[in-house]
């Protein structure tokens, strides 16, 4: 079993998602900081190794304990959704899987420490709820419909972005806790669209998320007012004078999220017609953080 192997369980496709989300909590940092040249690099690289590593995390025991539930071997594929396909097609062990998660989860474990060893104990409440939802995402979270819609969102928003201002900063800041609930949103509804194809595969196992208890219908519906959401926040957060008049620049990927919105709502029940609004849900997704993060690093 090669190294490509091991990459592949890590779901590369997905890992996008890090640095465009952590960039929001380096650019927070500059901002508070009077610059990025004020920020300390080597703390950056860190924090982003420790981020990386807590995605690779949740991807592979995710991957994991799909596959030991059956999900894997029920589940429709798509691009965006049913796993990495490593494990159904034997081309790597369960067990290997599992140790490749938890080895990841440790290195993230590490770094954390190392940051309230440097900085305190301030982050030590982020870090503990990390490692929980990473833990418990896939075998506890999936059951609970509020947690499953929320638990990415935390993650990749508040959880990472605020995180990261603090292990650079040294402190909290409003800032940091505004911006975070833009990728919070827009991750948690990343997650939704991507359950609509896996809503009778789920369902088998046991899985309790929005798609399964309320419908593609009206999960659409939400789909698009956490969408829309997002995008209100931004402006709101300018218009109260919280954010610099370069994040609107996050903006610009409004006409690909009504597009997609508007897809969403007419085919939610169509999956062949939803897939490619699947992949426009993951391109604004991944753009409008980034473009965010950029804003304030310019500001």
């Amino acid at each position: 079993m090669g190294v490509g192997i091991y990459f592949r369980e890590t779901r590369p496709q997905f890992l996008l998602l890090t640095p465009v989300c952590f960039s929001i909590g380096v650019g927070t940092a500059a901002w508070v900081q009077g610059g990025l040249g004020a920020l300390p690099w080597g703390y950056v690289i860190l924090a982003f190794v420790g981020a990386l590593c807590a995605h690779i995390a949740t991807n592979v025991l995710n991957d994991y304990f799909d596959y030991v539930s059956g999900l894997d071997l029920k589940t429709q594929q798509t691009p965006f959704s049913g796993g990495s396909g490593i494990l159904p097609r034997g081309l790597m062990t369960p067990r290997n899987a599992l140790m490749l998660g938890l080895a990841a989860l440790g290195l993230t474990t590490a770094i954390g420490i190392f940051f309230m060893a440097v900085r305190g104990w301030g982050i030590f409440p982020l870090g503990l709820l990390g490692i929980i939802i990473v833990v418990a995402y896939t075998p506890w979270v999936t059951k609970h419909p509020v947690l499953c819609l929320l638990a990415p969102g935390l993650g990749f928003g508040p959880l990472m972005v605020m995180g990261t201002h603090f292990v650079l900063t040294g402190r909290y800041d409003g800032i940091a806790l505004l911006a975070s609930v833009i990728p919070g949103l827009l991750v948690s509804n990343l997650l939704l669209l991507n359950q609509f194809p896996d809503v009778e595969a789920d369902a088998a196992v046991n899985r309790r998320h929005i798609p399964i208890i309320f419908g593609r219908g009206p999960s659409a519906r939400l789909y698009a007012a956490l969408a829309l959401g997002a995008f209100l926040w931004v402006v709101a957060a300018w218009i109260i004078g919280s954010f610099p008049a370069w994040a609107l620049i996050s903006l610009i990927t409004l006409p690909l999220a009504l597009i997609t919105v508007k897809g969403v709502i007419k085919n939610a029940d169509r999956i062949d017609q939803l897939v490619p609004y699947l992949g426009k849900n993951v391109l604004y997704t991944l753009a409008t953080p980034l473009l965010l993060g950029i804003g304030f690093m310019i500001s």
